[in-house]
């Protein structure tokens, strides 16, 4: 891809986003696109959302568990940018129209109290520079079809990075703990949809430890030129699988002793 292709993508995305009107598979238009482009098409969209005012406020992880990347037939995360027009209050009501085929995933969110960065970030410094973990529900959508109609080939995981990660909203729970108050990967959620039990997971299934994601976005971030910054919000990956959510749906989060977050869909 050139980067006017780079800039036309990320338009068309932004204007799916308006409009509510998905766009076909960037894969499928651009066959030899990679990785990077897949990221310069992100960075795009982060420009524009900027230079219309927006603010970026953290940084998610995806693709984190083996089930995934199984699925998508890849071996590495992918991460994304969040925007503070995304973040939504602990059981707030997202208004109908607001996305087009949202689903959520359970989270445990870190938040930053000083930078980090850098290709030789270790455990040892991400642990120093956060703040505090909490738990945390991301809202899912996509401005790209899951499924191109000619083909009948989905979505691959350049279009889902394209796609800013799929990440639509963030929902932070109420409680802050200090990062080593519990051992990570055995925080778990039990995820229900309008009462009924949807889905179940441990952090353990995030890289084997939800810090070792926070180390692999730093690690990565670097190569483009990029760091977190303090106060940042980091989505470490979901253990669950995506939870669609139609309108109507009332999501809730149960972390046991870690806490609990809530979101309903108007």
């Amino acid at each position: 891809m050139m980067p006017m292709d780079h800039a036309q993508a990320a338009a068309e995305l932004l204007n799916a986003e308006v409009t509510g009107v998905q766009i076909g598979l960037l894969s499928k238009r651009y066959p030899h696109m990679e990785m990077d482009d897949a990221y310069a098409v992100q960075n795009a969209i982060r420009s524009a959302k900027i230079a219309n005012g927006q603010k970026v406020v953290g940084w998610k992880i995806g693709l984190t568990s083996k089930a995934m990347q199984y699925a998508l037939n890849i071996d590495i995360p992918d991460s994304g940018i969040l925007f503070d027009d995304m973040v939504f209050k602990h059981r707030a009501t997202v208004p109908a129209g607001r996305f087009i085929q949202p689903r959520i995933e359970a989270e445990i969110a870190f938040v930053m109290k000083s930078a980090i960065g850098g290709a030789d970030v270790t455990r040892a410094e991400v642990l120093a520079a956060t703040d505090y973990v909490t738990p945390s529900i991301e809202i899912l959508d996509t401005r790209i079809v899951r499924q191109d109609v000619e083909t009948g080939k989905n979505r691959t995981v350049l279009d889902t990075i394209s796609d800013n990660a799929a990440n639509a909203g963030i929902v932070l729970g109420p409680q802050k703990h200090a990062v080593d108050a519990f051992d990570l990967r055995w925080v778990g959620a039990i995820t229900t949809r309008n009462g009924e039990v949807e889905e179940t997971g441990l952090g353990a299934g995030v890289l084997n430890d939800p810090v070792e994601s926070v180390v692999w976005l730093a690690r990565r971030m670097a190569q483009y030129g990029q760091s977190i910054e303090p106060g940042q919000i980091i989505l470490s990956g979901s253990f669950i699988r995506p939870v669609e959510c139609p309108s109507g749906a009332d999501i809730n989060a149960d972390f046991g002793p870690f806490g609990n977050v809530a979101i309903s869909f108007a």
